[in-house]
């Protein structure tokens, strides 16, 4: 969407704060021994104390409030009581949700507890090249570069970067215009970001992997050679110059 007033500011800034605060607190509470349902049903109530109902559910009949993706899961991961959650696992949780009809996305890799199994050199690349990148956009920047200034910011720290998974418009539906922001140069992208407009920008940092690949459950994606992704993932408002951060709240650049 495109912000034409205060009102419609505001209403992205209820929707993100619901979202963003939903995601801080799922990270502070996740623990090991803990199931991927108990944290999605923490997840839930704090979206429902907004009065906020989940984006992925409304939208396409997820089986889950939150998608909650650990380990070889890349994304869309599917809330399960039998996902026991253990010291040193890679999780990613993407919060998406409406509120009085407004859209908000945002997202965030980390390491539960220590770092047991080495994944924290790629949750760190993943969370600098978002915080890199969102200092780049403003309007009149051509999507295309943007891309290119992710993969190779991913390059240069011996990763990849997934090249069927992207951020997106949002503000009105889940899912909008621009579409397919995606982490690498499309030389046939002539696009521009515009001034007002409202996108979700997101990482899909990997070790092994440049296509994520869905699984049987229909929702669940892993990578096409192995290994893990990172993802990490702001709603932001366009502007002349430095972008507004509307989930920053949950403070995964931090």
């Amino acid at each position: 969407m495109s912000i034409t007033n205060e009102q419609e500011l505001a209403g992205m800034q209820k929707a993100s704060e619901a979202v963003a605060c939903t995601l801080r607190e799922m990270i502070r509470y996740a623990e090991p021994g803990m199931t991927t349902k108990d944290l999605d049903e923490y997840g839930a109530k704090i979206l429902s104390d907004f009065g906020a109902r989940s984006a992925p559910y409304l939208t396409y009949g997820f089986p889950g409030w939150t998608c909650i993706s650990v380990d070889n899961e890349f994304c869309h991961g599917i809330p399960t009581g039998k996902r026991i959650l253990k010291e040193g696992d890679l999780i990613n949780i993407d919060v998406s949700a409406e509120l009085n009809g407004y859209w908000a996305d945002n997202g965030s890799s980390f390491v539960i507890g220590k770092d047991l199994n080495g994944h924290q050199k790629l949750v760190d690349a993943s969370r600098d090249i978002l915080k890199k990148t969102i200092s780049h956009i403003k309007g009149g920047v051509k999507i295309a570069d943007i891309g290119f200034l992710m993969e190779t910011e991913a390059k240069k720290r011996g990763f990849k970067v997934i090249k069927n998974l992207g951020g997106h418009g949002i503000g009105r539906s889940l899912h909008e215009q621009p579409d397919e922001l995606m982490n690498y140069k499309n030389r046939y992208d002539s696009r521009r970001f515009k001034k007002n407009s409202v996108v979700a920008i997101e990482t899909f940092i990997s070790t092994s992997s440049n296509i994520a690949v869905e699984l049987n459950d229909g929702w669940t994606m892993v990578g096409n050679k192995g290994g893990y992704m990172a993802q990490h993932e702001h709603t932001i408002v366009i502007t002349d110059g430095a972008p507004i951060i509307l989930t920053e709240m949950n403070n995964i650049l931090n």
